[in-house]
């Protein structure tokens, strides 16, 4: 259990940040750092709850992140450019958000002495098209050089070797995290699962592309807080990732 600690959660305005601020913030204070460009909380009531707190900021802006985070206990990195269609169009904007943001983030939590844990999240595209039974130890794998898909899956392992590496030069207590197809109340954007249910809503038939052997390892929201919030108390976590999603 996680008592009176002051927790920032960068993207914590999303689906997956402000699912953690809700079960953080039953006994420690939550700043959400984010730009709101992928916004799940306007329409809750989190915001509401008094230990929680939203600075709008840009993780790009050293000293602006640095004022907001710079004496945390626990540093949630989640920040960065999310949905296919947005990597597509923007892939400098992506590698920049993950590289540059992920590197001013460990800066500051280095830099601080009260800085616990950093837990960075990473993706499971990491292990490439075909990521079937894999295990934290397995080969990374991604596609080839040009395909705009791929900016994201290898900034992200790229910040997976940042974070190890200030780990161990620096004693920085992280943790890199693998998402897999994270699904759940308040889910921002639209994945197969949302078309599922509404098309089961209206009676409609569920359509799946290709000839339907195609395997997806789903995982429910508070299955993945879950994780989070064991590799934040557990000091075993530390100086490894994880890959969280169902086999």
């Amino acid at each position: 259990m996680i008592r009176d600690a002051k927790i920032c959660i960068t993207g914590g305005a999303g689906f997956i940040g402000s699912s953690l601020a809700r079960r953080l913030a039953e006994h420690n204070t939550v700043v959400l750092f984010d730009n709101m460009h992928r916004d799940a909380v306007s329409a809750t009531d989190l915001l509401e709850h008094p230990n929680v707190s939203l600075v709008r900021g840009d993780v790009l802006d050293y000293e602006g992140f640095k004022a907001v985070a710079g004496d945390v206990d626990i540093l949630v990195h989640m920040a960065s450019i999310a949905g296919v269609d947005t990597v597509l169009k923007n892939p400098v904007l992506t590698m920049q958000v993950s590289l540059q943001g992920t590197m001013n983030a460990l800066r500051i939590a280095k830099e601080n002495p009260r800085c616990l844990r950093f837990v960075d999240f990473s993706t499971s595209e990491v292990f490439g098209r075909y990521a079937y039974k894999v295990t934290e130890g397995d080969a990374t794998s991604l596609g080839a050089v040009g395909e705009a898909r791929w900016t994201y899956a290898v900034s992200k392992l790229a910040t997976e070797h940042l974070a190890l590496s200030y780990h161990k030069q620096y004693g920085v207590k992280s943790v890199s995290i693998r998402p897999f197809n994270i699904y759940g109340p308040s889910q921002v954007g639209e994945g197969a699962v949302h078309h599922f249910i509404m098309r089961a809503i209206k009676g409609e038939d569920l359509v799946v592309h290709g000839d339907g052997s195609q395997i997806r390892s789903w995982c429910f929201i508070d299955d993945i807080v879950d994780g989070v919030m064991a590799t934040i108390v557990r000091p075993q976590a530390v100086g490894h990732a994880f890959n969280i999603g169902n086999p």
